[in-house]
């Protein structure tokens, strides 16, 4: 069975940067399993898996604009270190949801000073091409449920 929307497919997965270090992986028991068509995986790869089966082996290189987008120099502010009352210590790498006029948006403290703090609201992989060796492991038909609440129960 080929992957295709409103299917179930299982993957093993390692994730790369340029530079060839690991950013991520499944581990060796827990494959990731996903519902293909539904937007839960980074639309390069999605499509990149499209039309594979159980056993196939592939190396999908994601640009940016089919990954987590480019990198938008508007989304990096700084912002009065008063706004983190409550919390003891900031620090670089702590994340933070932050109320915009958007909605909801994570954001990541990059550089902490006496007065100001700066965060960071693009994706960590923002800008990035995604580097992934990809095995499917099983591709299988969505249940009913699954299709209904659009990912993998």
């Amino acid at each position: 069975m080929e992957i295709a929307d409103r299917r179930v497919a299982t993957v093993h997965y390692t994730l790369t940067n340029d530079a060839g270090e690991v950013i991520d992986k499944s581990p060796a028991d827990a494959p990731l399993s996903y519902l293909h068509g539904a937007g839960n995986i980074v639309p390069g790869l999605e499509k990149a898996l499209e039309g594979k089966s159980a056993g196939d082996k592939l190396q999908a290189d994601v640009p940016p604009e089919e990954g987590y987008g480019p990198r938008h120099d508007g989304l990096v502010q700084v912002v009065p270190r008063a706004a983190f009352q409550g919390v003891d210590k900031v620090e670089a790498g702590m994340q933070f949801e932050a109320t915009t006029a958007h909605g909801p948006l994570l954001v990541t403290v990059t550089e902490v000073g006496e007065e100001q703090v700066t965060v960071d609201g693009n994706h960590p992989l923002a800008g990035q091409t995604l580097h992934f060796a990809v095995e499917v492991t099983d591709v299988r038909e969505a249940s009913s449920e699954e299709q209904e609440q659009g990912r993998v129960g």
